[in-house]
């Protein structure tokens, strides 16, 4: 049960993740008698499927393991790959993030390589599964959005993996927010921000204006997008853990001080 003395209580925390990811963090913080306010600075919309990408999914039987970058990645991922065919069934899932571990085990898989600690690239190529001995000679897909970071597919690759990329969503920036965050900015006691991606797309939404933000707290789940927190100007930048558990964890002890 949540503490009714949560240091949460009458603080407003602006949430910057799609709408869609958003409902589980904004219900932890009214939880604990904050209040959420679920601006987006980032949409995520379905890609139509290429031919490139109809290929690969038709060929799916030949590859040794498929990885999603995100619960975007599984939902638009699955969605296009089962509009054409049945999944492979020895074909291998793989993921980073318990939000996208639990996204492929809703879809029906039991089996889901994903590091117990540790949310980013670097933790997914430290698992036995990823190791140079494991992969050398395999295949891998990696579903993902459009760009991202190309540290795990290039040190697949390294390790002597063949590796391919199937873009199923995109992620754009907004057409609509920027004044809705202007409004905010005097009663906004934290602003979270959960992908370096989301920094830039905030900065691309404000311009100028984005000064006006600076001095609100910024809580991000990870040292990179803290890095790019600072970059924009952000002068308080907490690093929490990953995930919603960690977020509050962060938010409680920042505030509690």
């Amino acid at each position: 049960m949540v503490a009714t003395a949560s240091a949460l209580k009458g603080r407003c925390i602006v949430i910057t993740r799609p709408a869609s990811q958003a409902a589980s963090l904004s219900e932890a913080i009214a939880a604990r008698g904050g209040q959420p306010e679920c601006i987006p600075v980032m949409t995520i919309e379905a890609v139509p499927v290429s031919t490139g990408f109809a290929a690969l999914i038709d060929a799916l039987d030949q590859f040794d393991l498929a990885f999603f970058v995100s619960p975007n990645a599984v939902n638009h991922g699955l969605a296009a790959v089962r509009a054409r065919r049945d999944w492979p069934a020895q074909l291998r899932v793989a993921t980073v993030g318990k939000g996208s571990e639990r996204a492929l085990q809703a879809n029906g898989f039991s089996e889901v390589i994903a590091p117990s600690a540790g949310f980013d690239s670097e933790s997914v190529l430290a698992l036995p599964a990823f190791a140079r001995a494991a992969v050398a000679g395999k295949r891998i897909i990696i579903f993902r959005g459009n760009g991202g970071r190309d540290l795990l597919g290039d040190t697949l690759v390294q390790r002597g993996a063949s590796v391919s990329y199937a873009a199923c969503y995109a992620r754009r920036v907004p057409d609509a927010g920027a004044e809705r965050l202007l409004a905010v900015a005097h009663r906004a006691h934290a602003l979270v921000l959960t992908s370096s991606e989301g920094v830039g797309n905030l900065v691309s939404m404000l311009g100028s204006r984005i000064d006006i933000l600076l001095a609100i707290p910024v809580i991000v789940s990870h040292s990179r997008i803290g890095a790019r927190a600072r970059a924009a100007g952000f002068q308080t930048v907490i690093e929490t853990g990953a995930g919603d558990a960690g977020l509050i964890e962060g938010l409680e002890h920042f505030f509690s001080r």
